[in-house]
């Protein structure tokens, strides 16, 4: 009789494992923690609109990076108040942002002597399937073109855009789009 019982449980078991898979959606494969590095200069909206947009259609999580950079003549573990004051409320509207937006966070700080360090800092201690980032807004071509070179998984790159850019066709100035 106990062999029976426990041959049915092991039925049971299985048949809701089997169930549970074919629920599975099929985004549940794709990419799990979107990388978002920002600097104390500026934040992208249209590059945080696009890393939300995509963490929402995928079911991932926003993982926003501060890239913090300390002087040489300090330890990198320095209190770093001056960057703190302008990069930490950068980070809390990105949090509030993602959570009304539905998308769940985990914020990080990473630090470094330079932007690319700071950088190579979180793509080296954090796991994420993608990275999203804003050209211009304090990384440049050349810390971009690293990036490309060195970050695993998907880059997307976002290039900022303002009234004043050129289209780059025929150098007339950009519009913006109504709406």
């Amino acid at each position: 009789m106990t062999v029976a019982l426990i041959s049915l449980a092991v039925v049971a078991l299985a048949a809701v494992v089997v169930a549970l898979a074919r629920r599975r959606s099929p985004l549940a494969a794709g990419p799990r923690r979107i990388l978002f590095p920002f600097t104390d200069h500026a934040l992208s909206q249209r590059a945080l609109d696009a890393a939300l947009r995509l963490a929402r259609a995928e079911h991932a999580t926003l993982v926003p990076v501060f890239l913090a950079r300390v002087p040489l003549q300090l330890p990198l573990d320095s209190p770093l108040p001056r960057q703190c004051t302008a990069g930490l409320p950068l980070l809390e509207a990105i949090e509030q942002r993602a959570t009304a937006a539905g998308v769940p966070v985990d914020s990080r700080v990473d630090r470094g002597r330079t932007l690319r360090h700071a950088m190579r800092e979180a793509i080296e201690h954090e796991r994420f399937d993608r990275l999203v980032v804003a050209a211009g807004d304090g990384l440049g071509s050349g810390d971009v073109a690293w990036l490309l070179d060195h970050a695993p998984g998907e880059v997307v790159i976002i290039r900022a855009a303002d009234e004043e850019a050129h289209d780059g066709r025929n150098g007339h100035r950009a519009q913006p789009l109504a709406g």
